[in-house]
């Protein structure tokens, strides 16, 4: 196993890494809507929260040497339920097809009280 890291991204708020190479897979931790250059949730709603949380992944997978056009599965993480149709929205402009396989699980409480959060896995 090979630890991923960059600046780029939010740094782990507890004992785990930002993301885990492991032969040619890529476990990226679920990635809150933090911008990494203040520590602090974006400001907006659920379209400028999920956005960041995919920029933070988008900027793992590259410093892991890949992409999102080579992410295989995710899981969205959302406080409400209302929140899904704009989340998808901007989801939908992160990848496309074939598109990865995704779960989408309501959550009483997020880290830090936050609205959204997003995990992956993707190849090498």
């Amino acid at each position: 196993m090979k630890a991923i890291s960059t600046n780029l991204a939010p740094g782990a708020i507890g004992p785990y890494s930002q993301a885990i190479r492991t032969a040619n897979l890529i476990f990226v931790s679920g990635q809150l809507p933090v911008d990494p250059s203040t520590g602090n949730f974006v400001e907006g709603g659920i379209k400028a929260l999920t956005r960041q949380s995919l920029l933070n992944i988008q900027h793992i997978l590259e410093t892991a040497g890949t992409d999102m056009s080579h992410v295989v599965k995710t899981t969205v993480f959302l406080a409400d339920t209302a929140d899904f149709a704009e989340m998808n929205e901007i989801y939908a402009g992160f990848f496309t097809a074939p598109f990865p396989a995704r779960s989408a699980v309501a959550i009483k409480t997020l880290p830090k009280n936050a609205r959204v959060e997003i995990e992956c896995i993707a190849e090498i």
